[in-house]
């Protein structure tokens, strides 16, 4: 899979959530929108490899993981992640509401309406979306 790979399963997962938060799938919802931003973060690292490089065998590894504060840093987007949180409150409510995102959602039957519609918020917002901002770097 590569970065441009990434982007296109990013948009379309996010296509989906929307598709299942109009019909109530809310958990549903909630999980695919958490798999957008995973997406759209690996897409940031993919970014990183230049062709024909031998890949860092650490990130190789470790992008192996579902924790978006750990991809954050292997995207070496940890410094930006913050002076943007600094500046910008709606980025930083953002972010607090996405960074503990876990894939373990997708066996969970209780995500509220109220829980996926602040996800699709922090995660879509046109002016500090989590999405928006990733897309700046990926």
């Amino acid at each position: 899979m590569n970065r441009a790979d990434l982007q296109k399963l990013a948009k379309l997962r996010v296509r989906e959530a929307k598709v299942l938060l109009k019909n109530s799938c809310y958990a549903g919802a909630y999980y695919l929108l958490g798999y957008a931003v995973e997406c759209a973060i690996k897409a940031c690292v993919a970014k990183q490899t230049k062709e024909f490089d031998f890949p860092n065998k650490s990130i190789a590894k470790d992008v192996f993981t579902h924790d978006l504060t750990k991809l954050i840093g292997l995207a070496g987007l940890t410094f930006e992640r913050d002076k943007e949180a600094k500046k910008n409150a709606g980025f930083d409510s953002n972010w607090a509401i996405v960074k503990d995102w876990k894939e373990d959602k997708r066996y969970s039957i209780d995500v509220s309406k109220g829980e996926a519609l602040a996800f699709h918020s922090a995660v879509l917002d046109k002016k500090d979306g989590i999405l928006s901002w990733l897309q700046k770097w990926w």
